[in-house]
């Protein structure tokens, strides 16, 4: 892994009854706070299911692939949503990874100013 992998976490919350959610909320699914924290790019997950839009928002790639995907944390199902990396075909049954992308749609684009909010995240990428 790069240095520049190291510094970004797909960050999801564990609580006491072992249950993890991503993303984090402030109360698990048993009431309680947060134990801790796991960096979701370190596993592989499953996909779920995906679509690929056709009609995206503003400064959004066209087509889009999304993905719902699952990681399995020490036997702890996880599921995520979001992209899939650019050109890549997965079907529901691949397996992905969490890869870091620093921008996932053009921020001049949408009526929002650039500076108002950030651009950064994870894509998943199939690993074969």
């Amino acid at each position: 892994m790069s240095d520049s992998e190291h510094t970004h976490e797909l960050e999801a919350y564990r609580y006491s009854d072992g249950s993890i959610t991503y993303p984090g909320h402030p109360v698990g699914p048993d009431g309680s706070e947060p134990e801790g924290t796991v960096d979701l790019s370190e596993y592989t997950a499953t996909i779920i299911t995906w679509t690929t839009s056709m009609a995206t928002p503003p400064g959004v790639r066209q087509p889009n692939t999304i993905a719902i995907v699952e990681f399995d944390v020490d036997g702890e199902p996880v599921r995520a949503v979001g992209q899939v990396s650019e050109g890549a075909e997965v079907d529901i049954g691949d397996e992905v990874r969490a890869v870091y992308c620093e921008e996932l749609r053009e921020p001049g684009a949408g009526i929002r100013h650039p500076d108002s909010q950030e651009w950064d995240g994870f894509r998943f990428q199939p690993t074969e």
